[in-house]
């Protein structure tokens, strides 16, 4: 099964980048994501993490540091769920490679090739030719509501008090599937999926059905 173990620049940076690299090269772990503004109704305050810039170093490799708030039950910054897969390579601002469906209309990724030690570990679901999910293998980074890989089960559900539908996972036993919603009222979910000890192993955010399948693409 592919992992994508787990965010970068979004377009409207660019000519401060440039700047910035006349003086200086470009790092090797990559650009660094702002949080742009992204469209329809703003996320409840209880999903806007503290703005918080994570080490280069966050995981004991290469991650580059990022800004919360990219990830929301929206999309992926200007890129919301539904659009189409070259909004997805914009919003990323850097390679996703050349993937592409084995039959028109079919599920794949968009995936950042890992670079060295630094493994992004996040990839963008593109089934029907739109963009429909996102899945996040990476502690580095965090979910709308201030969820991460690495958490305890108890944790998740102190931050998402109300909204955790929990399940056995159809795969691990002892695993759990942690299904959160958005309060916003909008379609999409949040599900957390933890290892038999209760801590989390992975996230992913989008629409359904995309949102629940479990083998991802199949």
């Amino acid at each position: 099964m592919h992992v994508y173990r787990v965010l970068p620049a979004i377009a409207v940076l660019s000519l401060a980048l440039a700047a910035c690299q006349r003086e200086a090269p470009p790092a090797e772990a990559g650009p660094v994501v702002s949080a742009p503004a992204v469209s329809g109704a703003p996320a409840p305050a209880g999903d806007q993490p503290d703005a918080h810039v994570p080490p280069a170093n966050a995981m004991g490799t290469n991650v580059p540091a990022v800004v919360d708030g990219v990830v929301t039950f929206q999309g992926f910054g200007p890129a919301a769920f539904g659009s189409d897969a070259e909004q997805v390579r914009m919003a990323w601002g850097n390679d996703l490679g050349d993937a592409s469906p084995s039959e028109p209309g079919g599920c794949y990724y968009l995936t950042p090739p890992q670079m060295g030690t630094t493994d992004y570990a996040i990839g963008f679901m593109i089934e029907g030719d739109k963009f429909s999910r996102i899945d996040v293998g990476n502690e580095g980074y965090t979910a709308p509501g201030g969820g991460k890989v690495g958490m305890e089960r108890a944790e998740i559900e102190r931050l998402y008090a109300g909204r955790v539908e929990a399940s056995p996972h159809k795969y691990v036993e002892g695993a759990q599937t942690l299904r959160v919603t958005d309060t916003a009222g909008g379609t999409s979910a949040l599900v957390f999926e933890t290892d038999a000890a209760g801590k989390v192993t992975g996230w992913r955010i989008g629409v359904p059905p995309q949102v629940d399948y479990v083998e991802r693409c199949g």
